[in-house]
């Protein structure tokens, strides 16, 4: 999954610090591209499972639109300050769609993890709030790269 860095291999991020940064940061900014060609940014929650990034998208956003021509993304993870501290993570592939859109809570197994996980982290609930506006895209990246800053100071 990982994709071989040329630069930056002193501070690209072990399976491991992936993982744990993944899974304990919040925000990510999403990637995508209209079909005249123009890019889109914008900010989401996510959880991350171990291996795929889970999306709650509005299902009446330009984000959704866009994915629903074009599938393919491009998602940034970061954290920092200061030089020294900065760290983040570029993960792309292809979302897929999963579950209704939008989501009402209509029984679906393959979501029942996922949003454990995003109710924990993003709500402080042990069940997800569902209000019939958002729906769920899965990231399984085919590719990623990492950075670790604070690896230089070790160095």
């Amino acid at each position: 999954m990982t994709v071989a860095q040329r630069h930056g291999r002193r501070i690209m991020m072990t399976p491991a610090e992936l993982d744990t940064f993944l899974t304990e940061q919040r925000t990510c900014r999403v990637a995508t591209v209209s079909a005249d060609g123009r890019p889109h940014l914008s900010a989401l929650w996510f959880a991350w499972d171990g291996t795929s990034l889970w999306l709650y998208s509005l299902t009446r956003s330009r984000r959704w639109a866009e994915l629903n021509a074009r599938p393919q993304v491009s998602v940034l993870v970061d954290d920092g300050v200061a030089y020294g501290e900065l760290r983040g993570a570029e993960l792309s592939g292809t979302v897929e769609f999963v579950g209704e859109a939008p989501r009402t809570g209509e029984p679906c197994p393959e979501l029942d993890a996922p949003e454990r996980l995003f109710a924990a982290k993003n709500f402080g609930l042990d069940a997800m709030p569902h209000d019939g506006r958002h729906a769920w895209l899965r990231l399984t990246p085919t590719a990623v790269a990492s950075w670790d800053f604070r690896k230089l100071a070790e160095g």
